[in-house]
């Protein structure tokens, strides 16, 4: 395979570690055929060159919302499910056309953070009355549509939603553009992986049962029998209110059962997971599925606070993801997801190993987790692994009095992804000095549609 690109750094966390002077070479697909050390300058030159990351959980249309539910309610509480009141009121609105512009603006905002493919856990399906669209699979070909103009990789994954709660209740109003019983969403679906094919390689598809609330068990095995083998992710046990509707309906907790009833494993990533016992804690770890963790919507929601040392002690996997997209930021989820258990166990350098700073073992697991959730050959710097990269900006103030691993810890508990300063997804540069190439498109749409909804 022939040499597309050559991008040399100063100094990279590679598959083996900390190196200098590398140089890595990028085929005409977008993978990484050559990784050296020790080499003179030449092609694309850049100060600290890391792996970028999967964001494995996105609800694109809510960057839309972004700003707007954080004044109190009627009720002396507002929650979760004050929230999802509101949201369900403003997806009212929302057109293909204006799907597609708002998942764009996310999607740059993602590759400026330093993600370069997200999961995008997609249930907004149908006409505000809850009438399918011509082709069943309008909404997904619009979430296509804007990862090929932002660049990002896509993992759609496509959400089966067919009941209001445990108890098999018809869908509320707000949840009718979700609806769909299995035949309409094997369609959706099937109609949908023909779109994403189109994206290869930098494109695939998995499967979104939305939740244990709103999928039936005889439904739900008929999900992973669609899937072969592609992603399964599923929201699971965010709410306290949801793991008492379980207890009440299957006698069971929400991640206990799923792993009782359910062959959970790799490909499977469960969402939030945040109200554990510790036992449940321990048959996560053991499942060998990725726990992804959205600190930033978790903290804005009021969740809870993911189990995160009990799940750290049993070499649990995990990835990151920006959920609600209230705020898209990859150095503040991490350092969200940090501080929370430092807050929980009173107690500094939670995720810090003897070997790895907490910054690094931050990076390297969401990498790996995130990798794994989608079911994408990234997140290491080595030969055969896509080019999904990132540099840092090593003239930055902040990284002055660090070296290595400091580097990380630096940019993700001392500063921001303002020091993310290049991008690569799958070999193509997607960011320039921080900014996405193409901004001032992306953007001025995005102020169109906005316009548009806040006049309605």
């Amino acid at each position: 395979m022939s040499v597309n690109s050559t991008i040399w750094a100063k100094h990279a966390l590679t598959a083996s570690g900390w190196q200098n002077g590398v140089c890595v070479e990028v085929d005409n697909h977008g993978v990484i055929c050559a990784v050296q050390s020790d080499q003179t300058p030449r092609g694309e030159q850049v100060d600290i060159l890391l792996p970028a990351m999967c964001n494995l959980h996105s609800h694109a249309f809510q960057r839309a919302m972004a700003g707007m539910t954080e004044t109190r309610g009627k009720n002396s509480q507002d929650s979760f499910w004050t929230w999802r009141q509101l949201m369900y009121r403003f997806l009212e609105h929302i057109s293909p056309q204006d799907a597609e512009v708002i998942a764009a603006f996310g999607q740059m905002e993602m590759l400026e953070s330093g993600y370069t493919s997200v999961g995008e856990f997609h249930y907004l399906h149908h006409q505000s009355n809850g009438k399918p669209y011509t082709n069943s699979a309008e909404m997904s070909e619009r979430i296509v549509a804007a990862s090929v103009l932002s660049g990002i990789g896509l993992t759609l994954l496509p959400v089966m939603y067919e009941q209001g709660g445990c108890d098999g209740r018809a869908l509320g109003d707000g949840q009718k553009r979700f609806g769909n019983i299995f035949d309409t969403f094997s369609e959706l679906y099937l109609r949908a992986a023909d779109c994403i094919n189109h994206l290869a390689p930098n494109g695939n598809i998995g499967v979104a049962p939305h939740s244990l609330r709103a999928v039936s068990p005889q439904t739900l095995d008929h999900l992973i029998e669609l899937a072969n083998g592609a992603p399964v992710h599923i929201h699971i046990a965010e709410q306290q209110a949801e793991v008492d509707e379980l207890l009440a309906s299957y006698h069971q907790t929400p991640v206990a059962w799923l792993i009782d009833n359910q062959p959970v494993n790799s490909r499977w990533c469960l969402i939030h997971a945040t109200h554990m016992t510790l036992k449940e804690t321990e048959k996560l770890a053991a499942s060998g599925a990725v726990a992804g963790l959205c600190p930033i919507t978790e903290s804005n929601l009021g969740d809870g606070i993911f189990n995160g040392l009990q799940y750290k002690n049993r070499h649990g996997a995990f990835g990151i993801g920006t959920d609600s997209n209230v705020r898209i930021s990859l150095a503040e989820e991490l350092r969200t997801l940090e501080y929370s258990q430092r807050l929980k166990e009173q107690a500094r350098a939670v995720y810090a190993d003897s070997h790895r700073s907490t910054g690094r073992v931050l990076y390297e697991a969401a990498l790996s987790g995130g990798a794994q959730a989608l079911q994408r050959e990234t997140g290491r710097i080595e030969r055969g692994c896509k080019a999904d990269l990132l540099s840092l900006n090593g003239h930055s103030i902040h990284l002055m009095p660090v070296t290595e691993d400091g580097w990380l810890d630096a940019w993700l508990f001392a500063a921001d992804d303002s020091l993310v300063s290049e991008v690569w997804a799958g070999g193509v540069r997607v960011v320039k000095e921080g900014r996405h190439i193409n901004r001032e498109s992306i953007e001025a749409r995005y102020r169109q549609t906005l316009t548009r909804l806040m006049s309605i």
